[in-house]
């Protein structure tokens, strides 16, 4: 499987390689993955105060910034009082998100760009992405499911990782994007998918809402009990490792099953391992755990926090 991986805002190509190199080097030394790394188009300045926060320069994200800049409405997130649920949460966000980065034409330009990279190397087969990243890589998938139905375009991509991510985004009316939200918009996402994320994370309800739109049955989450990081300590990465072992082997069985039939949108369970016996390897409730935040009732359904 080969992973198409896409930074957070403010990041890069290059420095993402360096944040994931951990996890990306003890899933490649398992013999289970195989990385490219792509970023966004528009080359930018780090918001004043953290100038030494993102790494390296040149710096990019996938949103044309040129007209607004969503930093300061991002970081509301963190004070949202607690209690709201991830929907309610992603809702209050959204109203307050009306800079002209989020216009159609700049998305247009994003997901074309990532589109771009898959086109270009015929053995992507998967995605992975990091906050914004991870944003825009669950939109793309949705896209590419959307052009299958469309034009009968094939699918390529079997598999997503989203790390600390948020939901998808889709076109509304001639000039907005929306974000799409469970209790609105149902199941977006029918690939299997695997959600990393900590549940110190300030913008944990964006992750959970992620995950409350991809499809129940072949979702798995971890939870690494940290914040809005790419988990790189030997312990995490370890167990991740012993995790996705479990996962990404039945993905690919279940994909070849597919291509055999000539039904590449059929929706299908990840091998067959139940949510229990998941759960008791530790994939589910992760190292946040230990703190009391346990999420294995998302096994069962959409969840609040």
């Amino acid at each position: 499987m080969k992973f198409l991986c896409l930074p957070g805002a403010y990041g890069s190509a290059k420095n993402f390689s360096v944040q994931l190199g951990p996890l990306a080097e003890e899933l490649e030394k398992r013999g289970l993955a195989s990385f490219a790394y792509s970023q966004g188009g528009h080359e930018v300045d780090p918001p004043a105060g953290w100038e030494d926060y993102f790494g390296s320069r040149p710096l990019y994200r996938f949103l044309d910034t040129t007209r607004g800049d969503t930093f300061e409405t991002l970081r509301r997130l963190r004070h949202v009082p607690k209690g709201m649920n991830p929907e309610d949460t992603m809702r209050k966000f959204q109203s307050a998100s009306t800079g002209g980065e989020w216009h159609q034409q700049a998305w247009r330009d994003a997901l074309d760009r990532v589109f771009q990279s898959i086109d270009e190397d015929p053995e992507i087969d998967a995605i992975l992405g990091y906050s914004e990243g991870a944003m825009v890589g669950a939109s793309v998938v949705v896209e590419e499911m959307l052009r299958c139905q469309r034009s009968g375009a094939p699918r390529r991509l079997k598999f997503a990782i989203f790390i600390s991510g948020a939901p998808p985004l889709k076109f509304e009316g001639q000039d907005r994007i929306v974000t799409q939200l469970g209790d609105e918009s149902g199941v977006v996402i029918d690939i299997p998918t695997f959600h990393i994320f900590g549940c110190d994370d300030a913008f944990l309800s964006s992750a959970v809402a992620l995950f409350n739109v991809c499809d129940q049955d072949t979702a798995r989450m971890y939870d690494h009990g940290l914040g809005h990081i790419v988990p790189r300590d030997a312990e995490n990465v370890g167990i991740l490792g012993k995790v996705l072992q479990g996962i990404i082997p039945g993905v690919e069985r279940e994909a070849r099953k597919r291509a055999l039939v000539h039904r590449p949108t059929r929706m299908v369970r990840t091998g067959s391992e139940t949510d229990e016996e998941f759960v008791s390897k530790g994939g589910v409730v992760g190292l946040g755990g230990r703190k009391g935040v346990d999420f294995t009732t998302a096994m069962l359904g959409p969840i609040s926090l």
